[in-house]
């Protein structure tokens, strides 16, 4: 779980959190430089956070910038159970309860 300073009903995300897995953090690294590589071969067009982020920052200060928001998507899609649209009761972990 990102750290979390929230306050008067405003979301402060902080950064990952060095109490977690060091393999799982080097993934989330590893995964954003692979990303900002293609971006930077390919054009980032549909990626606008990105580009605007790699103007400002030096690539490694943006890998990590990238790899805290995956982290914090993968967090959120954990927390949030919710079987697929097209999930039956032959899914695991579903209960047949929608």
């Amino acid at each position: 779980m990102p750290k979390q300073n929230s306050s008067g009903g405003k979301e402060k995300l902080g950064s990952i959190s060095k109490r977690g897995d060091r393999y799982l953090r080097s993934l989330f690294t590893t995964g954003a430089l692979a990303v900002i590589r293609y971006a930077k071969l390919h054009g980032a067009k549909h990626r606008p956070w990105l580009t605007a982020l790699l103007a400002r920052r030096p690539t490694k200060v943006a890998a990590i910038a990238l790899a805290n928001k995956i982290a914090r998507m993968a967090w959120a899609m954990m927390a949030t159970v919710h079987p697929p649209a097209d999930c039956s009761n032959q899914c695991v972990g579903h209960d047949g309860k929608g």
